[in-house]
């Protein structure tokens, strides 16, 4: 099942063209990488797929849903955790969620059981009762994706969800990730950090806009003879003429 499809998606911001024809198609329970360095389009990509912002031309469905004329509806079956999650930090984790449940519209006699599933599926059982304000960055950044996955959604759509945690937390949080995979639901996730994107089924190279390849990592290193997914994205970009100085990070 395709549960994300876009045709010649375009957005224009006055004369800048943030994001230039996007044509991709991503399956259920899959784990789409969108790469690139700041300014790439990745979060404006994410938010035209949310329904946030509607396109300058093109078009998108995201769980056959159109982003434009049906984006309300698209709202029960997506969730997104953008680079600044809404966490309240003069609440507690349980306080956290429980506000997201309820603007989610989850039942309260049936988010028990799903809370502590979350709880437990993020480590944060042992926090439950601590102040957001107080919890580490990783820590934070599963709180977020344990409010975003308060109403069970079928697509996950998170933009840069590890950018600035430590290592020990992003190797933490992807396992979390893998684990959702289990359920089918379908994971659209930005990010600078090209080893990172080497963990997703397969990946979107964008820059300035544009989509340069799409394909597994393996493949996009093969086409390049490239070790790395790194060395891969920079010979693309030198392929189309950009600038290959205006890279994405590779984390250390």
């Amino acid at each position: 099942m395709i549960t994300i499809k876009t045709e010649n998606l375009t957005r224009k911001f006055g004369a800048l063209t943030a994001l230039d024809n996007l044509n991709i198609e991503v399956e259920e329970g899959e784990i789409f990488g969108l790469v690139g360095p700041d300014g790439a389009g990745k979060t404006t990509t994410m938010r035209l797929l949310t329904g946030i912002l509607d396109p300058t031309q093109g078009r998108a469905r995201v769980y056959d849903k159109d982003t434009v004329k049906e984006a309300e509806q698209l709202k029960e079956y997506i969730a997104y955790m953008s680079q600044r999650f809404g966490l309240y930090e003069e609440l507690t984790v349980m306080e956290n969620i429980n506000f997201y449940a309820d603007v989610y519209g989850v039942a309260k006699d049936k988010r028990s059981e799903s809370i502590e599933r979350l709880l437990g599926f993020s480590g944060l059982l042992p926090f439950k009762e601590r102040f957001a304000g107080k919890l580490s960055g990783g820590m934070k950044q599963k709180l977020g994706l344990a409010c975003a996955l308060i109403h069970t959604p079928k697509v996950l759509f998170l933009d840069e969800p590890t950018n600035g945690v430590d290592p020990v937390s992003r190797r933490d949080f992807w396992n979390i990730l893998y684990d959702l995979l289990k359920e089918k639901v379908t994971i659209f996730c930005s990010t600078c950090y090209l080893d990172e994107a080497e963990r997703c089924h397969r990946v979107g190279l964008l820059h300035k806009g544009k989509l340069l390849r799409c394909e597994t990592p393996d493949k996009a290193k093969k086409a390049y003879n490239a070790k790395t997914l790194e060395e891969a994205f920079i010979k693309a970009i030198k392929e189309y003429g950009l600038n290959p100085n205006d890279k994405a990070q590779n984390s250390k």
